[in-house]
């Protein structure tokens, strides 16, 4: 069975970083995308970043140029580094991975359970 754990949430002050990792276990093929999203207090679930196999990314416009997605294909990790943090930034971030192959066949996308990144001072 294919699951996501995330580690590296915890309070963060404004203008700090903060760096996220989400592991895949089972017995994975290939996972086509791994990206993380984020769900602030009150508000929807959002795409923050995504990165498919070949290292194609997509960010959210409010984290170009401090957020960056990065994976490894070979232990199935995506990684989100935060830099220069905000207040707004606050949210539970959930990793996802779609496109899964592995075995047993399953379902082809998973969530994590989530991590959360409070930003305050």
């Amino acid at each position: 069975q294919v699951q996501l754990v995330e580690s590296g949430g915890g309070l963060v002050q404004p203008g700090g970083s903060l760096r996220l990792s989400c592991a895949a276990s089972g017995s994975i093929f290939s996972i086509h995308v791994m990206g993380w999203y984020r769900r602030a207090l009150g508000k929807q679930r959002v795409m923050v970043a995504t990165i498919t196999h070949s290292g194609g990314t997509s960010y959210t416009d409010s984290v170009k140029g401090r957020f960056s997605i990065s994976r490894d294909n070979a232990n199935n990790t995506v990684y989100l580094q935060m830099n220069t943090l905000a207040p707004a930034d606050t949210a539970v971030y959930s990793c996802y991975a779609a496109g899964v192959v592995a075995s047993p066949p399953g379902d082809s996308a998973y969530w994590g359970r989530g991590t959360q990144v409070p930003v305050s001072s």
